[in-house]
């Protein structure tokens, strides 16, 4: 179990007031955030859209400085990799499914001075990405289906979670392991306890009156030497 000061809280915007977005987003780094997640969702890899790079510029623009994280769930990527770049993102994630060649997506991500990631929807195996573990700054473990906030957490992702922190600290690698979908208060502890050191949050914060007081509460489960699990 790592130290509680370890563990990133990555609130996701999807879930935020949009009419308020630059408030929304000071205040839950007010309140405690490490970065700020962004679910890019393109009506054709994912059966949502959301939003592009024009986002995150504003809010770079605004003065955000703690890392963007950017989730790309779109079909192709190389394009949207290049976009987001330019538009001030710190972390780039994509799903190896929607690329053609995995190693040059990351590649671009990396020769434009960010961190590179990928994306396992639940069902897709640890061993598609074995090969480029090493450049993998992020991997970011669906608990849900893609497309979609609000949805109930895959209890069988705690395995893989299990099995991923296992073959990153196998390989000595300093990969943060990210989980997203139906991360909450009540079962925040035991996905921490199964290796995840990184946590995007939409409802769990954003549905919330009080921001500080959320965070603080998640810091306080996740610090606690008490025992969490799912029901």
């Amino acid at each position: 179990m790592q130290a509680s000061n370890d563990f990133y809280i990555a609130p996701s915007i999807l879930s935020a007031d949009f009419t308020r977005l630059g408030e929304e987003v000071d205040a839950v780094i007010a309140a405690g955030a490490n970065m700020i997640h962004f679910d890019v969702m393109d009506n054709h890899y994912v059966p949502n859209l959301s939003f592009g790079p024009m986002v995150l510029r504003a809010l770079t623009r605004r003065g955000v400085t703690v890392p963007m994280d950017v989730h790309l769930m779109v079909e192709p990527v190389d394009d949207l990799i290049s976009e987001f770049v330019d538009a001030g993102a710190s972390f780039i994630s994509f799903h190896p499914e929607a690329s053609r060649h995995v190693d040059r997506s990351l590649e671009l991500i990396k020769n434009g001075g960010c961190k590179a990631g990928l994306v396992l929807n639940p069902a897709t195996p640890l061993g598609v990405i074995e090969h480029v573990m090493p450049k993998l700054d992020m991997l970011l473990l669906m608990s849900v289906n893609p497309g979609f906030g609000g949805q109930t957490f895959i209890p069988y992702v705690l395995d893989k979670v299990r099995a991923a922190r296992a073959r990153i600290d196998e390989l000595g690698l300093a990969t943060r392991l990210e989980v997203d979908g139906g991360i909450k208060i009540d079962n925040i502890r035991a996905v921490a306890d199964a290796g995840a050191d990184t946590f995007v949050m939409g409802s769990a914060i954003f549905g919330t009156s009080n921001y500080a007081q959320t965070l603080a509460s998640i810091r306080q489960v996740l610090s606690a030497p008490s025992e969490f699990r799912l029901a």
